[in-house]
């Protein structure tokens, strides 16, 4: 297997991308999403993270997108700015291989680049291993499970909740 190139997404990305998503929606539990979005709503999204400041990466591994992460807003409210929340998803066939860390340490990169200073990982259902690995052996730490909070395929998930400082953290206040 050769090494993936880790890249800014394009619009010509959107369609694995989606096609990525709507099987993460339709069987799997890591998203809460219950009907999985078509083409439009997906570049919508993308535009709004670009246009917000938020990097978008994917890992193009044997001339496909193996697998997508991007960082957007925590909360809406202004007191929130230089905090993040990430997002990874892979192709099934691409799982297991590293590619998830590799998308999420250049996550990290570029918001340490861009000013924020915290990363959250919002992560659905508490039986994600694979997720919470990656972001433990990204430097995350446990902050918390919320029980029962989701309900999907019949039956209620927890969302587990994990941080890392982004650069000096909350050590200073930014300057911005």
């Amino acid at each position: 297997m050769s090494a993936p190139e880790i890249r800014p997404t394009t619009e010509a990305d959107l369609s694995a991308i989606t096609a990525i998503y709507q099987q993460a929606v339709r069987e799997g539990t890591a998203t809460f999403e219950l009907e999985p979005p078509d083409l439009a709503e997906m570049t919508r999204r993308y535009r709004a993270l670009i246009d917000g400041g938020y990097p978008y990466f994917v890992a193009m591994l044997d001339g496909r997108v193996a697998g997508y992460a991007y960082a957007g807003a925590y909360r809406p409210r202004p007191a929130y700015r230089f905090t993040v929340e990430n997002s990874i998803y892979l192709d099934p066939s691409f799982h297991r291989r590293g590619i998830g860390l590799l998308l999420l340490e250049r996550l990290i990169t570029e918001c340490e680049a861009r000013g924020f200073r915290q990363m959250i990982a919002v992560i659905g259902d508490s039986a994600n291993a694979g997720s919470i690995g990656v972001h433990t052996r990204g430097g995350f730490k446990m902050i918390g499970t919320h029980p029962n909070v989701g309900l999907k395929f019949g039956r209620w998930l927890d969302t587990v909740m994990m941080q890392r400082d982004l650069g000096e953290g909350g050590s200073t206040v930014p300057t911005k």
